[in-house]
């Protein structure tokens, strides 16, 4: 089973999110996993990452599947609340999907300067994360070669956050409306 047929099969809306942690980002469907690493790997092949870069815990599965089908290491933001005092990259992250902020934190051993670094995740919605990740491996003196997602919701303005910074960036399925309990997946 492929993605589009996992949230078809799957996905489920609740208001203005669409659950798949039936599948993908709580129990985690090993030949969709597989599928989204294949597709994953093959976008960013040119882009010649050494290094995939993500947030725990969602990111984990894609990132994984693509670092595995890549044969490149994966490194996953840890998020903490509270203070930190850490020898870390860090940021400052508002979710309104959890209604909190947290902090997203690479320890600085893990990324050295002069590494290509692939963001990917499983969803992209307003970007905040992403853009967090990306810019802490600019921080890090690395060079962001692209963000990918296994889902946008393309009405979030999450793609023209990315954008901004310079990034390319590619889902492999985007979500154009959630209205009325429904899923439009887009061409």
């Amino acid at each position: 089973m492929n993605l589009r047929e996992a949230i078809a099969r799957y996905g489920e809306v609740k208001g203005d999110l669409l659950m798949v942690d039936r599948f993908l980002n709580h129990r985690v469907d090993p030949e969709v996993m597989t599928a989204v690493g294949v597709d994953i790997a093959a976008w960013l092949t040119g882009r010649n990452p050494d290094l995939i870069l993500t947030a725990e815990a969602s990111g984990i599965p894609p990132a994984l599947a693509a670092s595995r089908e890549m044969g490149i290491p994966m490194v996953y933001a840890k998020k903490y609340l509270g203070p930190g005092e850490r020898y870390t990259f860090s940021r400052e992250v508002s979710s309104p999907t959890k209604g909190a902020e947290y902090r997203v934190e690479v320890a600085r051993r893990v990324l050295e300067p002069g590494l290509r670094v692939a963001i990917v995740d499983d969803f992209l919605a307003g970007g905040r994360t992403a853009t967090s990740l990306g810019e802490i491996a600019e921080e890090a003196g690395c060079e962001v070669v692209g963000a990918i997602f296994a889902i946008e919701k393309t009405f979030s303005g999450g793609r023209e956050l990315l954008e901004s910074h310079g990034w390319d960036v590619h889902a492999l399925v985007g979500i154009t409306s959630l209205d009325g309990g429904g899923v439009e997946i887009a061409d």
